[in-house]
């Protein structure tokens, strides 16, 4: 087999003398008693680059490390607990998300007992007071803001997965952290690997002071890149080319290409009587490999246990159920006792009630099978579950959405890749090479397998370049996402100031980078001025000032344009106004384009606030609505068809009949009248025909060689208009966050939520209640605490309507969400108002928008508030049209939560509305959506 693996490693470096560096690590291990204790306690050898950054913590540096998926970096974060452990100071271990959170509590309570770990997540609670806490970065982040005091015994934090910070939605946060943790706690920053790590390690030195940075590209377990091709597997790459670039493997090029070129475009998809996918080609046929044929294929090649990505929730289930249905079996009798255990260990809480709606028993049948779904939409204990099996090898198969990436420790021999595009919540796009090498980064479990295996399932029109390209690809910079917000707006104020707040916005990654952006803009700038002068010379003339000549040519040219421009609005405007005119069965002429000729009026498509869209109906039957851009001059009806009250555009016979009673007209294609020319005269204009006399009169119109002077005034020019649009994007970029802070500030100081003249404190009462809402809409959700507007409502209307500020569909809803009548109803449209005169605000300062308020989650969670079980609530979703997962719905209902417990504590208890929340929270907290694993 070809060597296929993707693997890069450093070069350049001097030969090293075996002996000397015999020495020089005796040395290290010397002068590092603690990291020498803690290596006898792990069960193998550190990699070089754990041991560089674990020295470097131990000499008291920070620490940056970049290296691949399931390289070890952990093992760096797990060393700075073992410091603070021994030390007498307390470690914060910050994660992303909740599961990498839950999963590596439970692993330090196994380490160093629970006793000395907690856990803080958005709703979990655990020990907060421990030496050692695992938690969200948002906690971390919110504890800053509060000052609390268990900062102070506070030694070392480890942020796992830092390169979230380029999230575009979370990202912020892991800058705020940085940014804002006192200058005694030694940081380790924990990266997949980036193309820019030196230049996010000199960042976190201008702000953190000594960082080590620590690169390792170097994959633990070799990765081996392949293509299944209907039954055949194919390694990616087959040899190096004379550049030692990998070269793709000429079979499967050969293979593939063949495929395509005998069996052309795919036709229907067809499943054929033994159940298998056909995609037929003219003819002949390519089959298509079922998922349950994939990991036939995987089972009898020895590569599982395996991931298999589907970029789709639906997806992932469908794939399960289909195993099922076909009897696949991964399992053996042994392993079955081992998985019924682990499943009664995590699900023991759920009540047995809600099991059935659950589909709790489909879902043990397949993992007792040994396949399982992974994705978001998920219960946390189901989806805990399969974590732990799949970890011990029981589940061989798991189908998941790319979530599963996301730093959780689920490694396997292989992960397969069914399309190379995903729908990212707007529309479907290509993964990126960071992304591929993200989920194939999964594939080979160190300690376990030898290598690694990454298949791509091909399918016609898939090229293995694509995949080469995906596969060889290096370059995944780190991109800031920072930028200021609301919460984070009066928390600077109230702490610092804001002179000192801005300050420290210039002192993020974000600034920094778009401050090293600049130097090469500025540059350019440099340049483009001294061709500038270069240009003036060469357009210099003997008869006169050339550059004032070529003014009056800019300006009549100008002038000509703005002239043509008002004919053609005026024409449009005839135009729009002909088509009002028009009534159901007028036939008229289409003059141009693809739908040019004779059609009928099915409806004249008149809307008050638009112009005019007839539907129509052509003599080549295409039925569609057409506008004034099909329309070169004023419309007339030339005939009239009697037509019957409804007329179906879709039925083909419908048009077909219709199409036939056009050409029966004998109307004349060329029929119609041109429009009178209502626009402005070139001819009598007087300002142009003004320019052109200034024109004509100047010295050097009559030089021989103006032509020539005229092509470098024109270079002067495009150069002058680029080299002003730099001037203008580095103006934009140097201190863009601060222009930013100071509309944000303003907003603020007009709502009242900052005293500008309170130098002393200027936050204001409403100011420290947002200070401490940490939500997408905080200030919205201040607002409407501010005005009152949630007063009134009762314990499960307030989570109702509190919903729709953390709820987000997913795509685009079948219909608008029905709400619960009465206080709810009129909460929700006196928040949505509140909601539109915010934006208004954020339209006028140039601020990012909040998102609208979205009710589509009132309902289910009023019903759960309110007692009703778990089965009424889905099936009354579902019977709505709005279809929710129980895991979606637990998932939304622990957002609900979260907000909730924050309105309670910045109004407190005694407040009517802090009084509902706390009730409200009481009602929601109960059955599936209490019960957790951790």
């Amino acid at each position: 087999m070809a060597d296929s693996r993707t693997e890069t490693t450093e070069t350049g470096a001097a030969p090293v003398d075996p002996a000397k560096a015999r020495t020089d690590d005796h040395r290290a291990r010397g002068a590092h008693p603690r990291l020498n204790a803690f290596t006898m306690d792990v069960s193998f050898e550190l990699d070089a680059f754990q041991r560089t950054a674990c020295q470097a913590l131990e000499d008291g540096h920070g620490v940056l490390v970049c290296a691949p998926t399931g390289a070890g970096k952990t093992v760096v974060g797990e060393f700075a607990v073992n410091l603070a452990l021994g030390g007498g100071h307390k470690c914060f271990y910050t994660t992303p998300i909740k599961a990498l959170s839950n999963q590596k509590y439970t692993d330090f309570c196994e380490r160093y007992g629970s006793a000395s770990v907690g856990l803080l997540t958005g709703d979990t609670s655990i020990n907060g007071n421990a030496q050692v806490v695992v938690m969200t970065t948002e906690v971390l982040r919110n504890m800053l803001y509060a000052g609390s005091s268990t900062l102070d015994t506070l030694g070392y934090v480890v942020m796992d997965e830092v390169h979230y910070l380029a999230d575009r939605f979370r990202g912020a946060v892991w800058e705020e952290v940085i940014l804002h943790l006192p200058e005694h706690v030694q940081l380790a920053s924990l990266s997949a690997t980036v193309s820019n790590a030196e230049e996010f390690g000199e960042w976190l030195v201008e702000v953190r002071g000594d960082t080590t940075v620590v690169v390792d590209e170097h994959r633990p377990v070799p990765l081996w890149q392949h293509m299944l091709v209907g039954s055949s597997m194919f390694d990616l790459f087959g040899g190096e080319t004379e550049n030692r670039e990998l070269k793709i493997n000429p079979e499967l090029l050969r293979h593939t290409g063949e495929l395509g070129r005998s069996r052309g475009a795919p036709g229907k998809v067809r499943r054929g009587p033994d159940g298998k996918k056909r995609v037929q080609h003219r003819g002949n046929r390519f089959f298509q490999p079922s998922r349950v044929d994939v990991l036939t294929q995987l089972e009898d090649a020895e590569l599982l246990p395996a991931i298999v990505f589907i970029f789709s929730r639906a997806g992932c289930d469908a794939a399960v159920a289909q195993c099922v249905r076909a009897g696949l079996r991964l399992t053996t009798e042994d392993d079955l006792a081992e998985i019924r255990e682990v499943i009664e260990e995590y699900t023991s809480t759920l009540p047995e009630s809600d099991l059935e709606v659950l589909g709790y028993w489909e879902w043990r049948e397949a993992l007792e099978r040994g396949v399982a779904a992974h994705h978001a939409g998920l219960l946390p204990a189901f989806k805990e579950t399969v974590e732990e099996l799949f970890v011990r090898g029981l589940v061989k198969a798991v189908f998941a959405t790319e979530t599963l990436a996301l730093g959780i420790n689920m490694p396997a021999r292989t992960v397969v890749l069914e399309r190379l595009v995903k729908f990212n919540g707007e529309s479907h796009v290509d993964l990126t090479p960071g992304e591929y090498t993200q989920l194939t980064g999964r594939a080979g479990r160190r300690g376990i397998d030898v290598e690694g295996h990454a298949v791509v399932v091909w399918q016609p029109g898939m090229d293995p370049k694509q995949v080469a390209g995906l596969a060889s690809t290096r370059t995944y910079p780190l991109h800031s996402s920072f930028r200021p917000g609301y919460n984070m707006a009066v928390n600077l104020v109230g702490r610092v100031g804001s002179e000192a707040a801005r300050e420290l916005l210039e002192q993020s990654f974000a600034q920094f980078q778009a401050d090293r952006s600049v130097v090469g803009q500025s540059r350019r700038v440099e340049r483009n001025t001294e061709a500038l002068e270069g240009y003036a010379e060469a357009m210099h003339c003997d008869q006169g000032d050339f550059a004032e000549y070529f003014e009056l040519r800019r300006r009549i040219s100008e002038r000509e344009k703005e002239l043509a421009k008002q004919n053609k609005a005026a024409k449009r405007a005839e135009a729009a106004k002909s088509l009002e005119k028009l009534r159901k069965g007028d036939v008229i002429v289409i003059p141009s384009g693809r739908r040019s000729g004779l059609a009928v009026v099915i409806d004249p498509g008149l809307d008050p606030m638009e112009e005019p869209r007839p539907l129509v109906v052509t003599e080549d039957r295409w039925a569609g609505r057409v506008s004034v851009a099909d329309f070169t001059n004023p419309v007339e009806a030339q005939d009239r068809i009697k037509l019957p009250k409804y007329v179906d555009v879709r039925s083909p016979k419908s048009r077909r009949n219709l199409a036939n009673t056009l050409r029966e007209t004998g109307v004349s294609t060329s029929g119609g009248r041109r429009g009178k020319n209502k626009g402005a005269d070139t001819n009598s204009d007087q300002e142009l025909a003004s320019l052109r006399r200034a024109m004509r009169s100047h010295p050097c119109h009559g030089c021989a060689e103006r032509e020539s002077h005229a092509r470098w005034a024109e270079r002067h020019e495009r150069l002058r208009r680029e080299t002003e649009q730099i001037r203008n994007k580095v103006a934009a970029t140097t201190n863009s966050l601060v222009r930013s802070f100071d509309r944000i500030t303003a907003l603020l100081e007009e709502r009242h939520y900052l005293d500008p003249y309170q130098p002393d404190d200027p936050v204001t009462e409403f100011g420290k209640r947002l200070s401490r809402i940490y939500s997408e809409s905080d200030l919205l959700v201040a607002e409407c605490l501010r005005v009152g507007k949630w007063r009134a409502l009762e314990p499960a209307q307030l989570a109702a309507v509190v919903s729709s500020l953390v709820y987000e569909a997913r795509g685009d809803s079948p219909s608008a969400p029905e709400v619960p009548p009465g206080a709810v109803a009129d909460a929700l449209s006196a928040t949505w108002e509140l909601w539109a005169e915010l934006e208004d605000d954020e339209r006028r300062h140039k601020l990012d928008r909040t998102r609208e308020p979205d009710p589509g989650f009132a309902w289910p969670v009023y019903r759960w508030a309110r007692g009703d079980s778990l089965e009424k609530v889905l099936t009354a979703s579902a019977t709505a049209g709005h279809e929710l997962s129980a895991g979606d719905f637990v998932r939304w209902c622990r957002q609900v939560i979260d907000l909730l417990d924050q309105i309670r504590e910045v109004v407190g208890r005694e407040d009517p509305v802090g009084s509902a929340a706390n009730k409200a929270l009481s009602g929601i907290r109960r059955g599936v959506v209490a019960a957790g694993s951790v």
